[in-house]
């Protein structure tokens, strides 16, 4: 694997990891108020069009660094819809 796989890779996992604060909070206090609807509607689309841009080149870390923070965005809007 070549260091700038490594790269893609290492900042994938931080920028995804930022996530997983946010669903713990939200699962743990089931409140959603503070979030914009709009806000994680368009990050959410704009992960899945990365995930396709990946998949497209077939560049492993933007595949999975976005189908996990895909996953968390997806779980924090489900929370938004049935919390908010």
């Amino acid at each position: 694997m070549s260091g700038v796989s490594i790269l893609g890779l290492l900042a994938g996992f931080c920028t995804t990891l930022a996530f997983v604060p946010q669903v713990l909070r939200i699962w743990r206090t089931r409140e959603t108020g503070d979030l914009s609807l709009v806000t994680f509607l368009t990050f959410t689309f704009g992960v899945l069009l990365w995930l396709l841009y990946g998949i497209a080149l077939g560049d492993i870390a933007i595949i999975a660094a976005n189908i996990v923070t895909f996953v968390l965005a997806a779980t924090i809007l489900y929370f938004k819809f049935r919390y908010g």
